[in-house]
């Protein structure tokens, strides 16, 4: 009779039957690595893109898009619309550009120009604005803002007036008393009328000003005039009040005080005002994000360094700096 072959216990002293070929295969640990490895590929090819071809260096291609702006830029200056052959003109020209920049970049000649650097810092510098594109502000935040800048939007004072004027030059030393002793001749009469004029010299500018401001009237009679100026009350002549070209009577018609206008007055105002701040405020925060990533050294200069620098290329002029 054939005896079988008894199964060995499952735990106890007896013994296994051996592994086969696939059994040990299986178990081998670099295929387990192998397999996790493959696992973690396919996950990451799974959620992350294909990486962009290298660009090629002597392949320059031109989309639709390409040509599209082309044609924009064209119609921006004005012109009617391109045929086909001004289009295949465009393409070739455009080509040509970037044929020759290429050149130009492989033979180093964009390092050390200065209208080169200039032009890229002027990209960059619209790309930080680009970036630094700011959400519409409340009404509560402009509000508040202008709560803290409110005399930023001050108004000045404003002053219409006539005046009578007095030279120098034809009563000298007595031009103050002359004007002074006007006032009793004019006192009472319409003070726009010819016969108040006709007691006055003939003055270089106008005799009549209205709604002036402190830094009109200061430009052109003098700080001092303006000064005096808003100092007088509306409704009859008064003076004397000199001025660079000699002595004046004054009739106030209206003045109004400098004043802070109300939030509502000026909304349209204050909202450009914000914007433009914080605009500034993150470029510059942009700017300096991208300089700390630089170390930037600069020297020190005193005075006599600037001594005998000279004129640029076609002028003769030299350049005096003094050592202070």
């Amino acid at each position: 009779m054939k005896l079988l072959p008894i199964a060995p216990e499952p735990s106890g002293g007896g013994h296994y039957a051996p592994k086969t070929k696939w059994q040990r295969f299986l178990g081998e640990p670099l295929l387990h690595f192998v397999i996790v490895g493959v696992v973690l590929f396919g996950a990451y090819r799974l959620v992350s893109p294909e990486p962009e071809e290298s660009v090629d260096p002597k392949k320059i291609e031109l989309t639709k898009d390409d040509v599209r702006q082309l044609a924009v830029t064209w119609l921006a200056q004005g012109r009617p619309p391109p045929t086909l052959d001004q289009l295949r003109s465009l393409m070739d020209e455009k080509v040509t550009e970037e044929i020759l920049f290429r050149e130009a970049v492989a033979l180093g000649l964009d390092r050390d120009d200065q209208i080169i650097k200039r032009r890229l810092a002027q990209k960059m510098d619209f790309l930080a604005a680009d970036l630094a594109a700011l959400d519409e502000p409340s009404n509560a935040e402009l509000k508040e803002w202008y709560s803290k800048n409110s005399e930023r939007f001050a108004l000045s004072p404003h002053v219409s007036f006539r005046h009578l004027y007095f030279s120098f030059d034809k009563h000298g030393e007595a031009t103050r008393e002359v004007a002074a002793a006007a006032i009793s001749a004019v006192s009472g009469k319409p003070a726009d009328s010819p016969e108040v004029a006709s007691i006055a010299d003939p003055f270089m500018f106008r005799n009549y000003y209205g709604d002036a401001t402190p830094d009109q009237m200061a430009k052109e009679f003098g700080p001092e005039f303006a000064k005096a100026l808003f100092n007088l009350k509306s409704g009859s002549w008064q003076g004397p009040v000199q001025s660079g070209y000699g002595w004046h009577l004054v009739w106030i018609g209206s003045i109004e005080a400098g004043r802070v206008p109300a939030f509502e007055e000026v909304a349209p105002a204050v909202k450009t005002a914000w914007m433009d701040e914080r605009y500034n405020e993150v470029k510059r925060t942009a700017f300096q994000e991208m300089r700390s990533r630089y170390v930037v050294i600069l020297p020190s200069v005193v005075p006599d360094d600037l001594l005998g620098l000279q004129m640029p290329a076609g002028s003769n002029d030299q350049l005096e700096v003094s050592a202070q």
